[in-house]
């Protein structure tokens, strides 16, 4: 980190010194500015050629940026949207030199005027010390106006290029955020206080109470936690991950995150558990880490405690209970029988999972259900409709197991009505499972899973990805 800071401080040292080549005082970077203005630098900003001087106006852009309220934000990046697009007449200039001499020379002048000015723009934003940081959170304030254009029904024209500029971010950061640049690091109870706080704040499937509990998700030699960082967020974790060691493969999570266990010892433990992977940047959405960060934790777990044999998730099921909801309505349920439409009435009563009875009649209709909608149910791309599905199957793993009432707290009733799922990470099978999901769309399952779907149900249609 030492290298880090220095780097910094250098910025730092040519960020004042430009400020004196452009004519900008101390005072001037606390004045305040509006959309239009922050435009007008940035146009200087992407028409200058000193390093200095650009490193001085990047900063002044990002830190006036960031007094802006929230409209004037969205005003700034609606006018960076449709200002700083390509060159149209520059780019059928081009095409038509590259069709009269296709050389490389003219595909790279082709290739040149076909960019966005607003890539550049970020590029040169970037040069700012915290540059990276400050282009994270303007993205996410660009998902905000993105969502607003189209609550508004927004100009067709101003949507796309609201889209077009945050493609521009997510192209940039896929490069700066790459695999070489990110740093794992083991979370545990000593790790600084600082970054054990935003892994609290940052977790997002089961929600950390606070120090105690987390102490009991870090500390327990049967407990891991693994967090990727990048060196232009220093101290800010990308992505992390919780792991349970395990004599077995959990089908709940209660006894996972109970308050009271023993610790198990680890020549005991045969089976690694990922049950929370939560990502940490809102503005990075789109840039791929957890592929990385699961294969990385799964060869170091394997190098580290030699007993592991498998490796498996206990994963949350977050489009289930919405998708299972349409079928019940349907005059045509797909992936359901009218038998099992009946048996699920019971999920609408109060405090259905504490009675035995009602438990078995869902379960039995419930698990057929969920077998459909993992291997037969897709979206519009035909993909499963599971986004949880989707990352992990990605990755190469296995459907192996559904859980019934895996989950029976409020949020997990509320999303997937309780059922959650294992994922299995079979390292000799993980390529042919990438492979054929991402080249056919095929869905690797047990053969426990498979044969729980109903072979006399009609084929089940496709819905929308906003649906998904």
């Amino acid at each position: 980190m030492a290298a880090i800071s220095f780097f910094g401080d250098l910025l730092q040292t040519i960020s004042d010194r430009g400020r004196d080549l452009i004519g900008i005082g101390r005072g001037d970077l606390a004045a305040r500015a509006n959309a239009q203005e922050l435009v007008k630098l940035c146009e200087d900003l992407i028409s200058r050629r000193g390093e200095a001087s650009g490193v001085a106006l990047a900063r002044l852009i990002l830190e006036r940026y960031a007094t802006l309220a929230g409209p004037e934000r969205a005003s700034f990046l609606r006018l960076v949207a449709t200002e700083f697009a390509a060159d149209h007449a520059a780019v059928d200039e081009a095409i038509a030199a590259y069709r009269a001499d296709p050389t490389r020379a003219a595909l790279g002048a082709l290739h040149d005027a076909a960019e966005p000015r607003s890539q550049e723009l970020i590029r040169r934003l970037n040069l700012a010390r915290d540059g990276t940081r400050a282009l994270v959170r303007m993205r996410e304030d660009l998902f905000g106006l993105r969502r607003d254009l189209r609550r508004e029904e927004a100009h067709p024209d101003l949507i796309d290029a609201a889209d077009s500029l945050d493609s521009d971010f997510e192209h940039l950061f896929a490069s700066w955020f790459n695999r070489g640049f990110l740093v794992l690091r083991h979370i545990d109870w000593t790790t600084p206080a600082h970054i054990l706080e935003k892994i609290i704040r940052y977790e997002a499937v089961h929600e950390i109470t606070g120090w105690d509990d987390l102490r009991r998700r870090i500390e327990p030699t049967d407990r891991r936690c693994f967090a990727f960082f990048h060196p232009a967020l220093v101290d800010e974790p990308l992505i992390f991950v919780e792991v349970a060691l395990t004599a077995g493969i959990a089908p709940a999570i209660a006894p996972i995150l109970a308050h009271e266990r023993e610790a198990l010892p680890l020549k005991a433990a045969t089976t690694a558990i990922f049950y929370s992977i939560s990502n940490c940047q809102k503005g990075l959405a789109g840039v791929t880490f957890g592929n990385f960060l699961i294969k990385q934790v799964v060869e170091d777990l394997a190098r580290e405690i030699p007993s592991l044999k498998t490796f498996v998730t206990l994963s949350p099921v977050p489009g289930f209970s919405a998708w299972l909801d349409r079928e019940r309505r349907s005059d045509a349920p797909q992936g359901l029988t009218r038998d099992d439409v009946e048996a699920l009435r019971l999920i609408d009563e109060p405090d259905w999972q504490s009675d035995k009875a009602k438990c078995e009649a869902v379960r039995k209709a419930m698990i057929p259900a969920a077998a459909a909608y993992f291997l037969r149910a897709k979206n519009e791309r035909g993909r499963p409709l599971d986004p949880v599905a989707r990352f992990h199957l990605g990755n190469g793993a296995r459907l192996e197991r559904l859980n019934f009432l895996g989950d029976v707290s409020a949020k997990g009733l509320a999303q997937s009505r309780g059922l959650m799922v294992n994922y299995l990470y079979d390292l000799s099978a993980i390529e042919k499972n990438h492979e054929t999901y991402a080249n056919l769309g095929t869905v690797a399952a047990s053969g426990a899973v498979s044969r729980e779907l109903r072979s006399n149900l009609p084929p089940m249609r496709a819905v929308a990805l906003a649906e998904a």
